[in-house]
């Protein structure tokens, strides 16, 4: 059941939880292998990463807010539970900074995985020195209204791909995806199987050994004469 006290304003159910221990699988897969299997067509583009390093691994609380307004992410990172990611629907808008330090803090203490804000930040070296995990399309100075509306656990758009509460994102040095929870078991298998293989294929070409006829078929076929 959803609380809605006036128009515009909406909470929904937090979604399922995900098994730790798949959790944790996720954090030695790397983005590319998921978007290989997920046929090329599911992740976040355009957003950047704030932090330094650490990989974003959590369960998605989703957060819908008016451009330059950031009321609803305060009451997700109240009642996200530790290792959320909070994803953040700002409609790409940059003017305005959606999250900064002390947010930043406020999660972070709340064991709070990361934020994903398709929208602007500020207090970047805040982010930078505690590599607390933040993508966002932008930054700026200029701060945030905290009126609403805004709703929380429904499907947003985040910079080309339909994140639902529940998902499961994956963000490294090359990008974001976020995986349905109903096919992580099948991704993280496809995943290590690419892995593995692209493993022999390194091997392969250190040692000269990786093979490049497919090249020269391709091309013949497309009536390249070499």
């Amino acid at each position: 059941m959803s609380h809605q006290h006036m128009p515009g304003f909406r909470i929904m159910p937090m979604p399922a939880p995900i098994p730790h221990d798949l959790i944790e699988r996720f954090q030695s897969v790397v983005t590319p292998h998921i978007s290989d299997n997920m046929h090329r067509l599911c992740g976040v583009i355009g957003l950047k990463p704030y932090h330094r390093q650490k990989k974003l691994v959590g369960r998605a609380i989703t957060v819908k807010v008016r451009p330059g307004d950031n009321l609803m992410i305060h009451k997700a990172i109240d009642i996200a539970e530790p290792g959320d990611v909070i994803v953040v629907d700002g409609g790409g808008e940059v003017t305005q900074a959606l999250v900064g330090e002390l947010m930043q803090m406020h999660a972070q203490v709340r064991g709070i995985a990361g934020f994903v804000i398709d929208g602007a930040v500020r207090d970047v070296a805040a982010f930078y020195a505690a590599d607390f995990p933040c993508f966002a399309r932008g930054n700026t100075h200029r701060g945030p209204f905290k009126e609403g509306p805004g709703e929380i656990n429904v499907p947003v758009a985040i910079g080309g791909l339909v994140i639902e509460a529940g998902d499961l994102i994956v963000g490294d040095e090359d990008g974001l995806v976020a995986i349905p929870a109903d096919q992580l078991d099948t991704l993280l298998a496809a995943a290590t199987a690419q892995a593995q293989k692209e493993q022999q294929r390194k091997e392969a070409i250190l040692a000269g050994q990786d093979k490049r006829g497919w090249i020269d078929i391709y091309l013949t076929q497309k009536g390249v004469i070499a």
